[in-house]
C-alpha cells in the first residue's frame, strides 16, 4: 500500500509517496517523471509517520538548516545502477557540488556519463537526494527536472556564489 500527500515549499507544491517503511517519491508538481512510474492516484491520500518525517525534513531544509535522511528512511525504485548512481548523490555534502564525470569515476565505470546523466535525471527523491548538486565538468548548471530556476534557488539556499550562478557556472 501506498500514501501521498502535497505539501507546500518555497518553491511550488511537492508530492510525497512512501509505503509503511520508507519514503518512495518527492516531486515537484510540475517537474519531469512526476510520479517516476507510479500510480499516485492509487495511492491513499493520508499522512503516515514517514512522510510527516519527510515534511519535518523539507521544513528544516528549506528553513536553511542542514537535515541529514539519516532518520528518514528512503526506498527509490531504480535499478541497481542508479542505486550506485543516488549513493553517490547522497554523499554529497551540502552546498557542494559534484560533476557527472566525478560520479562515473567514483563507480569506477568512467565511460558511464551519460548513464550517470539518466539516472540523476530520474532521480524519484529530489531533494533529500541532492540531484541538483550535480554539475557539468566545467562547472555548468545542466539540466534538472525540477527546472533549472529551481536547481539555482536550491544551490543559491545552500551558500553558492550568486556570481557564480548568474554566469551559469559553479566552481568545480
Amino acid at each position: 500500500m501506498f500514501y501521498r500527500t502535497t505539501t507546500p515549499s518555497p518553491l511550488g507544491s511537492i508530492t510525497l509517496l512512501s509505503d509503511e517503511q520508507a519514503l518512495r517519491g518527492l516531486w515537484f508538481a510540475d517537474q519531469h517523471y512526476f510520479g517516476a512510474g507510479y500510480d499516485l492516484n492509487q495511492a491513499a491520500d493520508q499522512s503516515t509517520s514517514v512522510l510527516t518525517a519527510a515534511k519535518r525534513w523539507l521544513t528544516a531544509y528549506f528553513a536553511g538548516q542542514q537535515p541529514t535522511s539519516d532518520d528518514l528512511p528512503l526506498a527509490p525504485a531504480v535499478t541497481a545502477f542508479r542505486q550506485r548512481v543516488l549513493r553517490v548523490i547522497a554523499s554529497v555534502p551540502y552546498g557542494q557540488t559534484i560533476t557527472y564525470q566525478a560520479i562515473a569515476e567514483r563507480l569506477g565505470q568512467p565511460s558511464a556519463v551519460r548513464a550517470v546523466g539518466g539516472a540523476v535525471g530520474h532521480n524519484p527523491l529530489s531533494i533529500v537526494i541532492p540531484c541538483h548538486r550535480v554539475v557539468g565538468s566545467d562547472g555548468s548548471l545542466t539540466g534538472y527536472a525540477g527546472g533549472l530556476d529551481r536547481k539555482i534557488a536550491l544551490l543559491t539556499l545552500e551558500g553558492a556564489d550568486p556570481q557564480a550562478l548568474a554566469t551559469g557556472k559553479l566552481r568545480v
